[in-house]
């Protein structure tokens, strides 16, 4: 990854633990876990996700494993379909020293996987054939000849057969009516639009004296590019350093010759200690990392810029490499001494970093092949060897050992973000000394100010407009800028979350989007802002998290290491706020705004009884708008200060909270504390249909299921998907069916579930119709239940039910089949479907 531009879920919070607020935060190494444990694992994964209705072809891959905060481990587990991974689709799973599963930060795109959805309204075929067109190396020679053809591989490319959901963005409920500029990232959600079979074609090739690292989606029927990115990431004794006077570096002697291998610090890896080599002009386009630095003294360097075309092994080219051995140092005792982090990767490896790669280069790059680092001398810039740099190059290679952000997008610019973010926390280290547990202040917020010859940096992360190229806060449109430059607003949060705002509108510190009091917001310094990003970006990103999944999990991990309420999760709060991430809020002790004044209650009742949660509010300007979560998803259509809904067994362990907005210019926010819903007993009461309420996509039911998902102009009864059959507007006809065993021994059988009908016929004639039906295995009708056309339009959902007691001891198909005349379209939205028995 380059520095310099080319372009949950599942389990409750962890406990709030100040140790790690303040002491070391990461575990230490530990070895990997034996096959037994991680076969338990996927098996504990796979329990659960039978619980969420997913079927036996969904299963769990584990990817990665590497120290979580200290007592837990970090899995990281890929989604599953018969055997091929769900590209983007993964659990995040935190161990505890016992195996238990702590939490969970579920990444899914697993809903409606038996189906393709096309669309809205028109049936999907099934993703049945999960065949290629072509092999794996076809699916290579189809890259390589369209991104290189006369490339030639530094590393052996790789081709892996998936299945890749194609998503689009939707707007929030809510932000329907919101101007593209008015738009906040929190008013735009990823949804699932369909899946395509392809090809993950990994190519890390040399052409024309460049490197050219390209990841690519490959549709693995048609071998059209669904999607490509850049997949290089860049930035642009006693040892004289260019940058640090003379600085201590840590060598090795053997004989008489001193070596630039540091044996203090990593173990294993290519030269069995942390190194820095000689790379000798070799070309950017194939470069070689060459041999260890060696020096018969242990005096390196004249502290100078390299001389163009000189010796690399005479004292002005030993400076690049102090510079470089400067900055690896710091950034491994920045991350150990302060956080218990060692090495890229927590597991102490050894890397390295090249000095001198091609001639007169203008760039440094972290290479995910080797785990290592080559750094130029620069033409228009000196060395790229200052501290901020090159703590960002190893910054890159410990996110390719954690969350491994995707280069492009919004996940792209997080992932030059982060870099940034630890190349200047190790700037700050190492000014006060390099020593110590926290991360003083004392960094310049500029990131490559020092290798520049004109004084201006690469970026200012204070304010990342100052470059006449990045933004300063998000937009609608930042996923199709370089991810250098998307990076920018997540800079600038960090610097607010760090150092706090003002409050003039003239300063390079003041955030419009701060509307809350007091106007200037307060930073809680660096050392407790590395400590939350760092925890969110190891122990809960994933590989496609955006700005809006950022924003939430930074603010999970200020939560659990400094409370719910704290002034650090205040703080996370409006630093995301300053960039158009959320909502601004007061600090604390700042009167005026709303507050709940009533919690909502947790409830225990019987499957099929009705289970209600009210909040009630204060102060802030009257009247109130309400907005009600699950499991901290948005329930379309739950506005008012009460919710009530009929509870399924599957609810059991739901919990449920409120946000409350006032009137107010600007207006200001509260979020009750959760209330739990707990579903048992009723008589034996048994809840027999499987993802009634289509949280699961298709999961147990059959027909046309492209129907099933969550769609704009329609919304769920409760949760947020729903089955729309109908609303096409031309003839089609539409079915949806599941099969259910009724005991022989049943007392009572109850099949309910909501519907909401809404038509453009204008004529009190049936034209449209949807026909709910009982039928035999065979498909046999048993009994039609109830017929439902245009003219039985209403607004909202009503809940229908029915006596199925008369089919006991018979396993039956439940049918909705829908039909739509020529033109004028009628829409008949089911969910919450229920049979239950006793």
């Amino acid at each position: 990854m380059t520095l310099i531009a080319a372009s949950i879920a599942a389990l409750p919070l962890m406990a709030h633990n100040p140790a790690q607020a303040n002491g070391q935060l990461m575990a230490a190494p530990a070895g990997q876990a034996s096959p037994q444990e991680n076969a338990g694992l996927v098996a504990r994964l796979k329990a659960r996700g039978g619980a969420l209705g997913l079927d036996a072809a969904h299963g769990f891959a584990i990817a990665a494993q590497h120290p979580g905060v200290v007592g837990t481990r970090i899995t990281r587990a890929q989604h599953t379909y018969n055997g091929l991974r769900i590209y983007g689709s993964e659990s995040v799973i935190v161990t505890n020293d016992a195996g238990e599963i702590v939490s969970e930060s579920v990444a899914d795109r697993r809903a409606g996987l038996s189906a393709k959805d096309g669309a809205r309204g028109t049936a999907a075929a099934p993703l049945a054939d999960l065949a290629p067109a072509f092999g794996a190396a076809e699916a290579i020679d189809k890259v390589v000849k369209a991104v290189a053809p006369r490339g030639l591989h530094r590393w052996e490319p790789q081709a892996e057969l998936m299945i890749y959901p194609v998503m689009k963005t939707v707007r929030a409920a809510g932000a329907e009516n919101k101007a593209e500029a008015a738009l906040n990232a929190m008013d735009l959600e990823q949804v699932l639009d369909h899946y395509e079979l392809a090809y993950l074609v990994k190519t890390r090739m040399a052409d024309k004296r460049k490197l050219v690292y390209r990841d690519t989606i490959l549709n693995a029927k048609t071998g059209a590019v669904l999607k490509q990115w850049e997949a290089l990431q860049t930035v642009v004794g006693t040892g004289n350093s260019q940058y640090n006077g003379a600085v201590p570096i840590n060598t090795t002697l053997s004989g008489s010759t001193y070596s630039m291998k540091d044996a203090s610090r990593g173990v294993g890896g290519k030269f069995g200690a942390m190194a820095i080599t000689n790379a000798n002009h070799s070309p950017e386009s194939n470069p070689n990392p060459g041999s260890v630095y060696t020096n018969s003294s242990n005096v390196w360097g004249d502290g100078q810029q390299y001389i163009s075309g000189g010796s690399t092994t005479n004292a002005n080219g030993q400076t690049a490499a102090v510079n470089a051995m400067w900055g690896l140092m710091n950034t491994y005792d920045a991350l150990k001494n302060v956080l218990g982090w060692q090495s890229l990767d927590g597991a102490n490896t050894s890397t390295y970093i090249a000095a001198h790669v091609d001639n007169d280069y203008d760039n440094a790059f972290f290479d995910p092949g080797c785990k290592c680092m080559y750094i130029g001398d620069g033409s228009s810039f000196k060395s790229l060897g200052s501290l901020d740099v090159i703590g960002h190059e190893m910054s890159h290679g410990v996110t390719d050992a954690t969350s491994n952000l995707e280069y492009s997008g919004e996940s792209g610019g997080l992932n030059e973000s982060s870099s940034d973010i630890g190349g200047d926390m190790v700037e700050a280290y190492a000014r006060a000394g390099g020593t110590g547990t926290t991360i003083p202040g004392g960094n310049d917020w500029m990131m490559g100010v020092e290798i520049s010859k004109t004084g201006q940096p690469l970026r200012w992360m204070y304010k990342p407009s100052k470059d006449g190229k990045s933004p300063n806060a998000w937009s609608s449109s930042i996923g199709n800028l370089n991810v250098h430059y998307s990076s920018g607003p997540n800079n600038r949060m960090f610097y607010f979350l760090s150092q706090g705002s003002n409050a003039s509108s003239s300063s390079d510190y003041y955030s419009s989007y701060l509307n809350k009091s007091p106007a200037a917001m307060t930073g809680i310094g660096n050392d407790k802002a590395f400590r939350i990003w760092f925890k969110a970006n190891t122990t809960k990103f994933t590989q496609l998290t955006n700005y809006a999944d950022a924003r939430n999990k930074v603010l999970q991990a200020a939560e659990e290491l400094y409370g719910v309420g704290s002034k650090e999760a205040t703080a996370v709060k409006r630093a995301y706020a300053a960039i158009n991430v959320g909502a601004d809020v007061d600090e604390s002790g700042v009167p005026g705004g709303v507050s709940i004044s009533t919690q909502p209650s947790s409830v225990t009742v019987a499957p099929g009884g009705s289970a209600s949660f009210t909040v009630g509010a204060s102060g802030g300007t009257a009247p109130y708008s309400y907005k009600w979560l699950r499991n901290g998803a948005v329930i379309s259509g739950a506005t008012a200060p009460t919710y009530t809904l009929t509870a399924q067994t599957a609810d059991s362990g739901a919990v449920f909270s409120a946000t409350v907005t006032d009137s107010a210019s600007p207006a200001s926010s509260a979020t009750s504390s959760g209330a739990t819903l707990t579903v048992t007993g009723g008589g034996g009461s048994t809840e027999r249909v499987a993802n009634g309420g289509f949280e699961s996509g298709a999961t147990g039911w059959g027909g046309s299921t492209g129907v099933i998902g969550s769609y704009a102009g329609q919304t769920a009864y409760e949760g947020t998907k729903f089955a729309w059959l109908g609303g096409n507007g031309n003839s089609a006809t539409e079915t949806l069916t599941q099969s259910v065993a009724i005991p022989a021994a049943a007392t009572s059988a109850t099949l309910s579930f909501a519907l909401h009908i809404d038509t453009a016929e204008t004529e009190a004639v049936v034209y449209d119709k949807l026909v709910v039906t009982v039928k035999s295995s065979s498909g046999a009708v048993l009994g039609t239940l109830a017929t439902y056309s245009n003219k039985n339009a209403a607004s909202g959902y009503q809940m229908r039910s029915f006596d199925l007691l008369a089919y006991k001891g018979q396993t039956v198909r439940l049918s909705f089949a829908m039909t739509e005349d020529a033109s004028l379209q009628t829409s008949f939205v089911v969910d919450k479907v229920s049979l239950l028995t006793q």
